[in-house]
């Protein structure tokens, strides 16, 4: 995850305009301030933005964002107004998506069309049609002088080195076979919780309930079991394997994916309401979970890519009580398992955190350092 600035002259830095001042937000304004080559230009909420903020300004941003005088301005004013920062800098611009925003991961193909460089842990983008991803590749080209650049190392693993690791694997001739993972933070404690290689007695709807009380779940549990997360980190992934570039036409709604919500659960709007109902189905995941044990395995939430066979769903499997699926596991880690030619023998693991504001702000804070060793 470390990138390291090319010794030589001092670089100038880069300039950073950070859209999305929340937990994570938050996080890359604070591992910022240690950066003095990456230059906040400007950072906004969803209702006010500042500009130009000084030393001290920054110190306590919360106050002075909250104090600016300046609403956020329409996306296409946004462009102006950085651009002519940029101009009077003397210095690239990197624009940081820290929201979960369609209409901003919509915007990319703007920004960047602007000469700006997007940096983001906001998966929308690049997972979504295939029509915006072609836009967003069409117009980065890490090789040509100047040119804008996209990094989204933490929209995958949050701050863990994934996305890194399938480019470094496929740029240097290795043949990507399969790519299996714990790709949920979420359903990662779940299923950690609820089945494990002990054995467990928790009932589901218990174990869903401590992770939403302990805001490990969406306000709604069902965007979580619905699988549409692992959806979105599998399209991500493939789209970085030559041969599968194209497979997935509407992104993540072209993906097979099992969802958790029960179907006398499908459709409810509210998300308390559907907590406290979660218990009516305890009995299936008992029985799953039941199953499972008999064989002597675990239930595990994954995200599976099979290159040969173009095939990539998400979907609860069950795994050997001996697996690392299984035994290295613990809270919200994710762990993937990469199957090349190379490493045919056994996969190259990545395992870690996979969710929390630090650790996701680790990897925008990564990812900016390498557009300022090649833009700065």
């Amino acid at each position: 995850m470390a990138a390291h600035l090319v010794s030589g002259a001092a670089p100038k830095g880069i300039n950073v305009a950070i859209i999305g001042v929340g937990l994570v937000g938050s996080a890359v304004i604070s591992q910022l301030a240690a950066l003095p080559i990456l230059n906040i230009i400007s950072l906004q909420n969803s209702r006010k933005i500042l500009l130009s903020p000084s030393s001290a300004a920054l110190k306590d941003w919360k106050s002075s964002l909250d104090g600016s005088t300046d609403s956020v301005p329409a996306l296409p004013e946004l462009v102006a107004t950085l651009q002519k920062l940029t101009r009077e800098t003397g210095r690239h611009t990197a624009v940081v998506d820290n929201t979960s925003n369609d209409s901003v991961a919509s915007f990319y193909p703007e920004f960047l069309k602007a000469g700006f460089s997007v940096v983001t842990p906001n998966k929308k983008g690049v997972s979504g049609s295939l029509e915006l991803y072609s836009q967003i590749l069409k117009l980065t080209n890490p090789a040509q002088a100047g040119a804008p650049l996209f990094y989204g190392e933490s929209t995958v693993g949050a701050g863990l080195p994934i996305l890194g690791t399938l480019k470094d694997l496929v740029s240097t001739g290795d043949e990507v076979t399969k790519i299996e993972g714990v790709l949920s933070g979420t359903l990662s404690y779940i299923f950690n919780e609820f089945s494990t290689p002990a054995g467990a007695t928790v009932k589901f709807s218990e174990v869903v309930k401590v992770a939403k009380d302990n805001g490990y779940t969406e306000p709604h549990p069902d965007a979580d079991l619905s699988g549409s997360d692992v959806s979105r980190k599998l399209t991500i992934l493939s789209r970085l394997i030559p041969s599968l570039v194209n497979l997935l036409p509407q992104g993540f709604e072209s993906v097979p994916t099992s969802s958790l919500t029960p179907e006398g659960l499908k459709g409810e709007q509210d998300g308390e309401v559907y907590t406290q109902r979660l218990k009516e189905f305890d009995g299936e995941f008992d029985a799953l979970r039941s199953k499972a044990a008999s064989e002597g395995k675990v239930l595990r939430y994954v995200g599976t890519i099979d290159v040969a066979k173009k095939e990539i769903k998400a979907s609860l499997e069950s795994y050997p009580a001996t697996h690392p699926f299984a035994t290295s596991l613990s809270g919200s880690d994710n762990i993937i398992a990469f199957h090349t030619k190379r490493y045919s023998a056994r996969p190259l693991l990545v395992q870690g955190a996979g969710a929390g504001a630090d650790v996701t702000a680790s990897g925008v804070t990564a990812d900016l350092l390498r557009v300022a060793e090649r833009r700065g």
